[in-house]
């Protein structure tokens, strides 16, 4: 009886620090969403997020700031003075508000990456890939704001972030005001590099027919991806026809 009950205590150990360690590397769904609520909450977490980037910031910026506005936050040029990258895709409308040109003039002369749309979906902020603030609608009057911490949510708000900024516009302020550059296209080479691909040319006999060198040929094709937004060479053939960069053939 006692070696019995020894036995099913050693079990029930074990099943208990099987738990803690699954504990230990999987954290609580309720530890992957913080809620603030409060305009100055919202506001110190927004900059604590940035503070705390080492690599690169992503946000979507509206014409309603509520909790954040850019006149009373410097953490943008701590972040940017430590090397930290920003990449900023504005609603139109925030130009128009008193201090819109002024803070765009800050931001470009931090270097920072600005692009310009109609309408952004919504506000957003992403730091590092791993951590992201959002605002949540409510019918108060008090701001409140989700914190997303590295899971599938906040995958999904990272690929938002990515398809608003492949459409949006890069801007430049200059003296005659704010000007929109239309993305750069390809160039007659660029053409030709991908119709000798899709043709089944491998980068090397594409590199010999255009007397080119093969990282000249890697590079263009590398370009070519970044512009549209894809990540194989498979969706990059399929984006070409669809964009009328080479033309489609028709067998009768």
């Amino acid at each position: 009886q006692q070696r019995h009950e020894l036995e099913k205590a050693e079990l029930a150990a074990a099943m208990l620090a099987e738990e803690y360690r699954a504990g230990i590397a999987e954290p609580a769904v309720h530890d992957l969403v913080e809620v603030v609520i409060g305009a100055a909450a919202v506001s110190q977490r927004f900059l604590q997020l940035q503070l705390g980037a080492s690599k690169e910031v992503c946000a979507l910026v509206t014409g309603s700031p509520v909790a954040v506005t850019g006149v009373e936050n410097d953490a943008e040029e701590q972040a940017a003075d430590r090397g930290v990258r920003y990449r900023v895709v504005l609603e139109r409308s925030v130009l128009d508000q008193p201090h819109g040109i002024t803070e765009l003039s800050a931001a470009l002369g931090r270097e920072e990456q600005v692009r310009i749309v109609d309408r952004v979906p919504t506000k957003l902020v992403i730091a590092d890939g791993s951590l992201a603030l959002v605002p949540l609608t409510s019918r108060t009057s008090e701001p409140a704001a989700l914190v997303v911490h590295a899971s599938g949510l906040l995958e999904l708000l990272s690929g938002l972030f990515e398809s608003v900024w492949r459409e949006a516009l890069p801007v430049r302020l200059g003296p005659s005001g704010v000007t929109e550059q239309q993305p750069d296209g390809p160039d007659d080479t660029d053409l030709e590099v991908l119709s000798l691909l899709l043709a089944g040319l491998t980068d090397a006999s594409v590199a010999k027919h255009l007397d080119l060198g093969l990282r000249t040929v890697q590079r263009r094709v590398k370009r070519l991806m970044e512009l549209t937004g894809v990540t194989t060479r498979l969706q990059l053939g399929w984006h070409a026809y669809e964009r009328g960069w080479v033309a489609r053939e028709r067998h009768g």
